[in-house]
């Protein structure tokens, strides 16, 4: 007697196909490229990252931080650690509430703003999109994070 056949989807799915595949595709593509902008400063993306969002605006708690950078403190803490053995932030403790950290970027840490600065143009040198092009692409993805964020 043979066995029934496995049953089908009509057919396979390509690379090609998947929305999600192109997105990851471009994350490695501008994450390789950060990378190299970044080696100068000495920071990784993610680092660099954090920089951002405390040149904007510090202190900030580790809670403050990790919520324009959709990182958990699971996630931040390690990071943080290594930015301060870097010299480049301080984490301290509240005096009002010992549970909260707060963390402030160094002198050191300020210092890299002014060359960090050039980044953001060097990025859109090599993208190879126009302003146009930039700006609807922003729009998309803030548009996809948003339907997807509201799932989770």
């Amino acid at each position: 007697m043979t066995k029934p056949a496995a049953p089908t989807t009509g057919g396979s799915v390509a690379l090609s196909d998947l929305v999600a595949f192109d997105l990851y595709a471009a994350t490695l593509a501008v994450t390789r490229a950060y990378r190299t902008a970044l080696i100068g400063l000495g920071l990784t993306y993610p680092q660099y990252l954090v920089m951002v969002a405390l040149w904007q605006h510090a202190p900030r708690t580790v809670t403050e931080l990790g919520e324009p950078l959709g990182l958990d403190s699971g996630t931040l803490s390690p990071l943080l650690k290594r930015l301060e053995a870097a010299g480049l932030v301080t984490r301290r403790r509240r005096t009002d509430d010992e549970r909260t950290v707060e963390i402030t970027p160094t002198a050191k840490g300020r210092a890299l703003e002014r060359p960090a600065s050039k980044v953001p143009v060097e990025m859109k040198a090599v993208m190879g999109i126009t302003a146009d092009e930039e700006k609807r692409l922003r729009v998309l993805l803030r548009k996809l994070t948003g339907a997807l964020g509201k799932g989770a």
